[in-house]
């Protein structure tokens, strides 16, 4: 009988860890991330792991900037609500494959390149219509909302039996007795055919963006 053949180990690179850090992350979460679980997930040793990247910070640190890397920057070719739009369109689906990143997207202490380069483009889009100070306002409140949606839609149920069973539970009688406009609203709008709560983003990112731009122009203060 012929021997077996193995299959020839990949050689471990910065970039190989850090990759099977993001999908590991994607698999467990972050609070399970351990330097231990990781080497196991690439058939490798923790001292190995540690040799190409020096610290679990380091690599936290490099698979934030992974994210980042995923998020569309800006079109330079469009006009400021255009491009903010469809990065924040980005930044919400990237972010909801990887919901365990929106702690960390601004809390890291040594930010990578493509981290730095992103908030760049975002920078320099939002100053192509706003004043400095309409800038740092913009983007607080923008990210705020991304990221805050990305955490909220994630904790929902699951749409299929899962939210039709929590919605069962809020239409009864004794429901509707207690908490009368939570039932009603259920019912007109939340059960209705078509309903999706990620329809809710669009909308919302549109307030922010039409509010940003009013208020700017009653500032008078576009792009000084």
């Amino acid at each position: 009988m012929a021997e077996a053949t193995k299959t020839p180990r990949q050689r471990m690179t910065r970039e190989r860890v850090l990759s099977g850090a993001l999908e590991l992350a994607d698999e467990i979460g972050i609070a399970d991330l351990t330097i231990r679980r990781l080497a196991d997930s690439l058939d490798s040793k923790p001292m190995t792991i540690y040799h190409h990247v020096p610290s679990k910070d380091e690599i936290l640190d490099g698979i934030v900037d992974l994210v980042f890397t995923e998020i569309e920057l800006p079109d330079v070719d469009l006009d400021w609500k255009s491009a903010v739009r469809a990065r924040c369109v980005s930044a919400r689906e990237v972010l909801g494959r990887h919901p365990w990143a929106v702690p960390l997207m601004e809390s890291r202490r040594s930010p990578g390149p493509a981290t730095l380069r992103h908030h760049d483009a975002v920078v320099a889009c939002l100053r192509g219509g706003l004043s400095v100070t309409m800038t740092a306002h913009a983007y607080a409140v923008l990210d705020a909302f991304v990221y805050g949606f990305v955490i909220q839609e994630s904790s929902l149920p699951e749409p299929g039996d899962e939210m039709a069973d929590l919605a069962d539970e809020m239409i009864d009688d004794q429901f509707a007795q207690h908490f009368p406009a939570l039932h009603a609203f259920t019912v007109e709008h939340v059960m209705q055919p078509g309903y999706d709560f990620g329809d809710e983003f669009d909308f919302g990112l549109d307030l922010i963006l039409e509010g940003l731009d009013a208020t700017s122009a009653s500032n008078g203060s576009t792009n000084p």
